[in-house]
């Protein structure tokens, strides 16, 4: 490895790694603006300037590479002076936004320029103005406070695999610009805000709505997809502001979804926020005390095998846990997680788990896509496929719906006929996965969640086993979810015991009169209007899908109003921490389901959430293991059967509505209107017409 000085000491550092990282693993800062570790280099704002000897001037760090023997200042009156002269160019025509820049308090241009910059201005002449350009329902811009760092543009350009932004022109004239002015399609578009050095980009749902330092900050999970992104809850008051992304180098890096950054408006709207009975035809306000009863009444003398319990796909581990206590004590065998109907069983967790894990896509070289749109269904984990195709020697192939996943894709066709054949060795792919050395198959519930589902596992069962998919170190058999609830429902046993009745069977009982009593803990996704023959029970947030049809609502706290926990897809246990209280009278669900227990005459002695969690422990020793992943051991699953000529389709038909916080989001419906459907809003069309005017 090369040695370098840098101020006078001496370093040993990797080989190829340029002077602006060297100096970071000395603990040197160098003040920057355009460089960002996970984009390519651009060397464009020269703020990183720092002295080399025998260079003739001062040396862009982040663009050039270390070298044996060379000495490096980083703190002399040439490098300060260089320093200074750059912020004091990049002054020249920026505007004196500061006191109402939504980036006051959090900007890189502030911070920098008070270490670095000039106290003064020299120039008296007028300042640039540049346009704003339209970015669509999420980004806001003020194009003029732009420095050209091109971070947006390599953003998309390379993580998110959207070539919608630029720059034309050239020197005092240059502009970053969307070429047609329309509304950006990446689901990752966000990620473009935290990356903005200083108040050109901007959160529209968020602007002008509160200031860095008035907010509360709380560590979290998100729930919107089952990747388990690690965020950041800005809280003021009882209120979420604004949810940003924390760093998890091996789930989502430093990026989030844009469902997961914007959605939060739908915790304002649509809530329930107190009991209500139904009374007359009609649901009714009533008191924790009514509502409780009306539950003993309607139960008290039903058998268990009457009951059943639906768990939704937002539940945290704490709730599903008392609904699995409560459950055993009335003897009912009925109890489901798995909304959609996926075919997945609880009896061995190496079938339901992203056994690769997130960030040992970097390790293949070969993925076979199956019933599943990661773009839609984990943005993120579709980021790092795209990543790993850009390192160069990766395969990507897909039996199901063609879509744009923003890197290559080898279509197979949409038949699980495909699959077979590739099972059999008889399809022409079979060859290329026989010689992929770490190779990847990745279902998802649209292959998963339809009547052949089972025969579909045992398919990819007798793939692993055929080829190179297990190796020492190596699991390539995955399952890629779409909702934060189902690993954690499957670790805790939530299917139907001996004789009890999945979703679809409790459907059925229903309407045969057999199932005479139905809870849903927050499942909005089922077929609700075959539960009229039943007393529903509705515990959940907002008043979606199952809250009109139920006969008792009893409100719960959403996963920013409670200290819970999540697993992830690749079976992660994580925590998510309380950053707002619940509205009203709501409350956390699994207190909602011990005071239920209590009056049902059937207590379940968890009195204490320290006391849930080591019951959670017993039940799946993985939940005392907190963000680590336990690898599972390979077993037989699935069941042989016929397979459906329906061909394969990926569940998730709008990214943008895909839950009952989404659908209550007035963001995540100007989203879906205008991004997916091409509805321009009212206020662009009429600015529009008055410049066409």
């Amino acid at each position: 490895m090369p040695k370098i000085v840098i101020d006078g000491r001496e370093y040993e550092v990797p080989a190829g790694i340029t002077i602006f990282q060297a100096c970071e693993l000395a603990g040197i800062e160098i003040p920057h603006f355009c460089y960002h570790p996970r984009l390519n280099i651009a060397g464009n704002c020269r703020m990183c300037l720092v002295e080399v000897e025998k260079s003739p001037k001062p040396v862009a760090s982040c663009a050039m590479p270390v070298a044996d023997g060379m000495v490096v200042h980083t703190d002399t009156p040439l490098v300060h002076r260089a320093r200074r002269g750059v912020l004091e160019f990049l002054l020249i025509n920026h505007p004196l936004d500061c006191p109402i820049c939504d980036q006051g308090g959090e900007c890189d241009l502030q911070d920098l320029t008070l270490f670095y910059g000039p106290d003064h201005s020299r120039y008296r002449e007028n300042k640039r103005t540049v346009a704003d350009k339209y970015l669509g329902p999420l980004i806001s811009t003020h194009m003029t406070r732009c420095i050209h760092c091109t971070r947006c543009i390599r953003f998309l350009t390379e993580v998110a695999g959207v070539e919608e932004l630029g720059a034309v022109h050239r020197g005092e004239h240059m502009e970053i610009t969307n070429y047609i002015e329309a509304a950006l399609r990446s689901e990752l578009q966000g990620n473009v805000i935290d990356l903005c050095p200083v108040g050109a980009l901007n959160s529209k749902p968020f602007e002008y709505r509160a200031r860095p330092w008035e907010l509360r900050k709380t560590e979290s999970i998100d729930v919107m997809d089952a990747v388990g992104s690690n965020i950041r809850v800005d809280s003021r008051g009882n209120e979420v502001m604004r949810i940003l992304p924390r760093l998890h180098e091996d789930v989502n890096e430093e990026w989030i979804s844009d469902r997961s950054r914007f959605a939060y408006d739908g915790l304002r709207y649509r809530r329930l926020d107190v009991p209500m009975v139904r009374r007359g035809g009609r649901l009714e306000e009533a008191s924790w005390r009514d509502a409780l009863r009306a539950i003993r009444e309607r139960v008290a003398g039903l058998s268990g095998e009457r009951i059943a319990f639906i768990v939704g796909d937002l539940a945290c581990a704490e709730s599903m846990l008392m609904v699995r206590e409560l459950a055993q004590r009335l003897g009912c065998p009925n109890v489901d997680c798995r909304q959609d109907g996926a075919r997945l069983s609880a009896r061995h967790r190496v079938e339901y788990l992203f056994n690769t894990t997130i960030a040992g896509i970097e390790r293949a070289d070969l993925c076979l896509l199956v019933g599943t749109n990661p773009r839609w269904e984990a943005p993120l984990i579709n980021a790092r496929l795209r990543k790993r195709w850009r390192m160069g020697g990766f395969r990507v192939a897909r039996v199901g719906a063609a879509f744009d996943l923003t890197y290559p894709v080898e279509d197979l066709g949409d038949s699980p006929e495909v699959l077979a054949a590739i099972a059999d060795g008889s399809h022409p792919f079979a060859a290329a996965l026989a010689r992929a050395e770490r190779p990847m198959l990745v279902l998802g519930m649209g292959a998963l969640a339809r009547p052949d589902g089972a025969a579909i596992l045992a398919l990819a069962h007798r793939i692993g086993e055929r080829y190179p998919l297990l190796r020492e170190g190596w699991n390539g058999y995955n399952v890629l979810h779409t909702a934060a609830a189902r690993v954690g429902g499957l670790d805790l046993g939530l299917v139907p015991e001996e004789g009890g009745r999945d979703v679809a069977g409790i459907l059925d009982g229903v309407e045969k009169g057999e199932i005479e009593v139905v809870y849903l803990l927050g499942a909005d996704e089922i077929d609700v209007s075959r539960l009229e023959r039943a007393f529903v029970i509705y515990q959940g947030t907002h008043g979606d899908r199952g809250a009109p049809v139920a006969d008792v609502v009893l409100p719960g706290a959403a996963y920013t109003e409670k200290n819970a926990t999540w697993v992830n897809t690749e079976g992660r246990v994580q925590r998510g921490r309380l950053a707002v209280f619940p509205p009203g009278e709501a409350r956390e669900d699994w207190k909602i389901l011990r005071a239920l227990s209590e009056v049902l005459g059937c207590p379940v002695p968890l009195d204490d959430l320290a006391a849930v969690r080591r019951r959670m422990a017993e039940v799946a020793p993985t939940f005392a293991h907190e963000d680590t992943i336990q690898p599972a051991a390979w077993a037989r699953f699935g069941e042989a059967g016929p397979l459906s000529p329906q061909p394969l389709r990926s569940p998730v038909e709008d990214f943008y509505l895909v839950n009952p916080i989404c659908r209550a989001s007035k963001t995540m419906q100007r989203c879906s209107a205008e991004i997916l459907n091409g509805q321009m809003p009212e206020e662009r069309r009429l600015a529009v017409e008055v410049h066409i005017v």
